[in-house]
């Protein structure tokens, strides 16, 4: 055959080509399908409360809600289910029936729980048992829901957004003053923070942690624009409810779907943020003025928000999809023989009854840990072409969500928790000296301390091995209150925004990072962000629950100012101090050559500044009385030996006091740890001069 003329050659090999990238080409496909949880027989035990219960009615049906999607290489499938929590090897068995119902991997199958606390229970957790007549009929629903989503696929097309509710969602762990402590179920007061504390304001300093007002859509239309499914995620842990019931999650999805497709066989689904120190209401506003939804209008609420969300998405058509699962071997805090003798005895006393109080419900928990000495957990990441799925198996604090949003290679990111098993709360470490509930050990919180750290590095690895790109590290921004502060030439500058310690990031440039010690909160609300900041970034600040933040600065001699905004948390009339927030001094005690700034309480000068120099004064005071839980700027300008107080740009006092050679600098605390500090700071800064009167005035009214 003689050969082919060169333009005839290259049209057949354009053919070719075009032939073969057509049926190379993946077509993205979709399906949706809900099943029916609600068990078929009364009365069912109920979970989610301290001890065990019953319903033998049924308000709203509770459900499995599914969403398989299909790249033609790779199909992956979504379930969130009505269930308060749901075990990981329940669910292992639920995937392996619905992989070999579809084929797809049960590793690529998340499956996840609502947390109504009003669904038959699945799992033992505190007093209540799982009902083992209803565990045979949820696997087989689980997979059901998998296989007919599976079937239900497709050509379809996916977007994201994202839309503030922050109105919707609050902190419902508090930290409790230092004289107000409580006792835990082993009669020890360790209680420093716990649930709701806040419904008393004085008994608490603020709250112990930030929330994530985000709620988060990946939307799923057919080809031609028909909504197939809406994939929601929210902070919010429960509403409360009665009877069995899906809760707000349940309400909502079914407003979703009136709004977006009633006729149709749309599929929305509420999946659960990282929520396990979030509620709905928010104990910072006084009680008389608190908004009073009902479960009907919450919901409804965050219906019109998502609506609102999925109006601006842009859709494709050609996402590539990615799973990867890591499954990590954790231990128990188990007992010592001490805690294990005592509970022994107490479970031989009650007989083999169930518990009848929280002190029985841990005693018997103890020696379930004891038992089972550890545990399987299962982390997952998904990417959804340019949209990323971390997940977790615990009550997760919403502070954990936040650090894998931001570390995430993909902007568009959401966590789901409660994902592939129900292993209690993860508090970060920091949290766990703070007592309350979501500590004690127990099966509802009983992993080992380092869990949260654990979890949250395996997911950011597996959300870097599903996007081939390594995680974000972004800084802070810079808005222009930090620009002019960096203008005034800090010789340190500790912006305070890090998600945990040890070390504060010296932001000036000279790299002098201060230490945190223990006994603080991080990454709450800070000062002026919008001036601190830009684009709608939050600034941060730690809250100091009795710890310090320590440095040292030998160079730092005869003209200097201290500069930082402050956050009071004890009520001025709290305690004989109200609180030292800056230190010079050597640590442990008090000497003669130190100086000191706080805030004073009942013995005198309340809720005005306060400067001590030396172990025994000079002492004078401010004029202004400072408003608990509201920012102010403070600085302490020293020229030799005149000290010059500032507060909110304006001169309060003047003293003469001797000058200080001592390099140890520590705030959050005096340096003998007496009435250390109970709330926030921010945006530390140490000039190596004198500032001006102006200039403390530009530093305390940052235009924005």
């Amino acid at each position: 055959m003689p050969p082919l003329p060169r333009p005839r050659l290259a049209l057949l090999l354009a053919v070719g080509l075009a032939s073969t990238c057509g049926q190379l080409r993946a077509e993205f496909r979709a399906g949706a399908a809900v099943v029916d949880l609600t068990p078929p027989n009364l009365p069912v035990l109920i979970n989610g409360g301290m001890l065990s219960r019953s319903a033998d009615r049924v308000k709203t049906r509770v459900n499995a809600r599914a969403l398989v999607l299909d790249d033609g290489k790779l199909a992956l499938a979504i379930v969130v289910a009505d269930s308060c929590m749901l075990p990981r090897p329940l669910l292992d068995e639920a995937k392996a029936l619905a992989a070999q119902r579809t084929g797809i991997p049960a590793d690529r199958m998340l499956i996840s729980a609502t947390h109504t606390h009003t669904a038959p229970s699945a799992m033992g957790c505190l007093g209540t048992e799982p009902d083992e007549a209803y565990l045979p009929f949820l696997r087989e629903k689980l997979a059901a829901a998998i296989a007919a989503a599976h079937a239900a696929r497709r050509l379809a097309q996916i977007g994201f957004a994202r839309i503030d509710a922050a109105p919707y969602t609050a902190l419902r762990r508090w930290i409790r003053r230092p004289d107000r402590l409580g006792e835990d179920p082993f009669g020890n007061p360790t209680l420093r923070a716990n649930m709701h504390a806040a419904r008393v304001w004085d008994d608490v300093t603020g709250e112990s942690g930030p929330k994530d007002p985000d709620l988060a859509v990946i939307s799923v239309q057919s080809r031609d624009g028909r909504p197939l499914a809406v994939l929601a995620n929210f902070s919010m842990h429960y509403f409360g409810d009665r009877d069995i019931s899906a809760d707000y999650f349940g309400l909502f999805c079914e407003g979703l779907k009136q709004r977006l497709a009633p006729e149709g066989d749309f599929v929305g689904i509420m999946s659960h943020g990282c929520s396990g120190d979030i509620y709905r209401v928010d104990y910072r506003i006084p009680e008389k003025e608190r908004p009073q939804p009902t479960i009907e209008s919450y919901a409804s609420a965050l219906v019109d928000l998502a609506v609102r969300a999925c109006a601006g998405i842009t859709y494709r058509s050609d996402p590539d999809l990615a799973m990867a699962e890591h499954r990590l071997t954790l231990k128990y805090r188990v007992p010592d023989k001490q805690r294990l003798e005592w509970a022994r005895r107490m479970v031989a006393e009650m007989g083999g009854r169930l518990p009848k109080n929280a002190t029985e419900v841990y005693a018997r928990e103890q020696i379930l840990l004891h038992e089972r000495q550890q545990t399987e957990i299962v982390v997952q990441a998904l990417r959804l072409g340019d949209i990323a799925i971390a997940t977790t198996p615990c009550e997760t604090y919403a502070i954990t969500g936040l650090k894998l949003k931001a570390g995430s290679p993909l902007a568009r990111t959401m966590v789901i928790e409660l994902a592939n098993g129900g292993d209690g709360y993860i508090p970060p470490p920091e949290q766990h000296l703070f007592g309350g509930y979501n500590t004690w050990p127990a099966r509802s919180a009983g992993l080992e301390v380092t869990a949260e750290p654990k979890i949250t590095q395996t997911a950011l690895m597996l959300l870097e091995q599903v996007t081939g790109q390594p995680r974000r590290t972004a800084p802070l921004s810079v808005g222009p209150a930090s620009r002019a502060l960096l203008a005034a030439r800090p010789a340190s500058w500790w912006r305070l925004n890090e998600f945990a310690g040890p070390l504060a990031t010296d932001a000036s440039g000279h790299h002098r990072d201060a230490a945190f010690e223990a006994h603080v909160a991080y990454y709450l609300e800070g000062p002026l962000s919008a001036a601190f900041c830009i684009g709608g970034e939050v600034n941060r600040a730690p809250h100091f629950v009795g710890g310090r933040l320590r440095t040292r600065m030998a160079d730092l001699v005869g003209q200097y100012t201290i500069s930082l905004w402050l956050w009071n948390g004890m009520p001025n009339e709290g305690r004989a101090f109200c609180g030292w927030f800056y230190s010079r001094d050597h640590d442990h005690g008090l000497s003669a050559y130190g100086e000191h700034l706080g805030v004073g309480g009942k013995s005198g000068h309340t809720g005005r500044l306060v400067f001590q120099a030396g172990r025994q004064g000079p002492t004078v005071a401010g004029k202004t009385e400072i408003p608990r839980w509201t920012w102010h700027h403070a600085a302490l300008v020293r020229d030799g030996t005149r000290v010059r107080l500032y507060l909110d740009g304006v001169l309060e006092a003047e003293a003469m006091a001797p000058t200080v050679g001592i390099a140890d600098l520590m705030f959050g605390g005096r340096s003998d740890n007496d009435s250390n500090w109970e709330g926030r700071l921010d945006e530390i800064a140490v000039f190596p001069r004198a500032l001006s009167a102006a200039e403390v005035a530009r530093l305390a009214a940052p235009s924005p």
